[in-house]
Formats: structure tokens, sequence, C-alpha cells
């Protein structure tokens, strides 16, 4: 059954399709350093997460499903028959469930500041943390999340753009960040990752905890065709934090690749 919605969606550029993830409480916007450099070289696509942005919701209990097929309805809208996908944190599990699911229509995979193959204690962590949120409600918990999140010297500089990021968070519908936090914490995809032949890049920070240079090691030889790139000295908001490298390694991944 396809539970799909029609998200909020932007086009720009020329070329190839590049279909770009957000991840939880996020938005389009999330892409907004990284588009420009990019949007030389592909058309890129942008969207809006069901219930994130400007993107409807219809119930908010939705799974990692309903948004691959949301992703689908987005590449029909779009009028492209094929592109390349990548997805940043929850974003980066929906791209690969992606390919998994439509292979046909999918180049190539970017997995940016993503993570398969959790402990439990990694899984425990995850769900603490989203028992603090349910507790003792999510604006009180976002000190926990810009830490992991955010450097110390970005935050220190930066104080403008982590507190858009934040506000953000706090603007999303919190039965609809909680329900994608869920999904972010529960999906282990690991055993799927042998299963996907698209050429993947795996991006990550050098110091991301939860998605760490350890975990994409892993994913990454477990991926026939991938690529693993460790940006060093940040932590989880790579879009934010180092752009133009993660425009970089995109532009040079793709432009390699032999179709």
């Amino acid at each position: 059954m396809n539970n799909s919605i029609d998200c909020h969606y932007s086009i720009i550029g020329k070329g190839p399709a590049l279909f770009l993830i957000h991840g939880i409480g996020a938005a389009e916007d999330a892409w907004r350093f990284v588009v420009p450099k990019l949007s030389k070289h592909f058309t890129v696509i942008t969207y809006d997460l069901r219930g994130h942005g400007k993107s409807p919701v219809t119930h908010k209990n939705f799974n990692l499903n309903d948004l691959i097929m949301d992703l689908e309805r987005i590449r029909e809208l779009s009028k492209f028959e094929k592109g390349h996908f990548v997805g940043h944190s929850l974003g980066g599990m929906i791209a690969p469930m992606y390919a998994k699911k439509f292979p046909e229509k999918t180049l190539s995979i970017g997995l940016l500041s993503t993570v398969a193959g959790r402990s439990n204690q990694d899984t425990k962590n995850l769900l603490n943390v989203i028992k603090n949120m349910e507790l003792n409600g999510i604006e009180k918990t976002l000190s926990t999340l810009t830490t992991r999140w955010f450097t110390d010297n970005f935050i220190n500089h930066n104080k403008d753009i982590v507190k858009r990021r934040l506000k953000q968070v706090i603007e999303t519908d919190p039965e609809v960040f909680l329900n994608v936090f869920k999904i972010y914490a529960k999906t282990e995809m690991f055993p799927d990752l042998k299963n996907i032949t698209k050429p993947c890049l795996l991006l990550t920070g050098e110091h991301d905890l939860g998605c760490s240079p350890n975990h994409n090691k892993k994913m990454a030889n477990e991926i026939i065709n991938s690529k693993i790139v460790i940006l060093s000295k940040v932590k989880h908001s790579i879009l934010i934090e180092q752009p133009h490298e993660v425009a970089e390694n995109l532009i040079n991944f793709i432009s390699k690749l032999k179709f």
C-alpha cells in the first residue's frame, strides 16, 4: 500500500538529478550551504520530510517505509527517471533503503553522518535521550543534542546559526519530532547493506559519537562498492560546519562514476 504524501520540494541547477534528504527536526534548508556548489553540477532536488518545514503530515506515527515512499513520490513529480540520492543522519537511512526498494531508479547513494551496526549500548543511549525528552520536554533536552551536533568552537563563534537550528527543532511538531527520532533510533539497516549494489559514498565527522568513523568503516566493509571519507575536527553537523568539503566530496565521487 502506498501511503505517500506530497511533500514540499524545490529544484535548482542543471545536470543529473541529485536528491538531498535531511535529518530529524530539520528541513530542506539544512542543505543551504551545500546547494550553491552542487547546483553547478547537478539538478538538485531538496525537500521537507513529512511533518517538517512546509510539508503536511496526515498521521504522526508514520514509519521509515512511508518516508521512502514520499521520496519516490517526489522523484515522480520531478519527472527524473533516475537520480543520485544523498541523505544526512535519518536521511542517510532513507537513501539506502530507497535504493534497496527502487534500485532501477538509483544511480548512487550518499550516506552522510549516518549509522548502522549500532551496539546495544548505542541504541540504549539514544532511547534514553528520547525518554528524557518525553519526560522533560524537547526544549529542555536540546543542550544534549547541541553538543552532539556541533563542535564547541563552532557553537562559540556561530551562535545565530546554532540558535536557528535549535529553533527549527522546537518549531517541529513534538509528536513528529519524537516519532522520527524513534525511527532513527530503532532502524538497523546493517543486514541490508550487503544487498546494496549501487556506488556509495560514506561521509562522517571525526568526532561524531553516534555516527562514528568506526561505525562507518564497518558499514563500508559491508557495501560492495563504497568509498569512505572522514572529515576532520567535526561532529554530526557536517552540512553546516564543513559544507565546502561535503560538496567537493560529493562532486568528486559522482563525477568519477561510470554508467
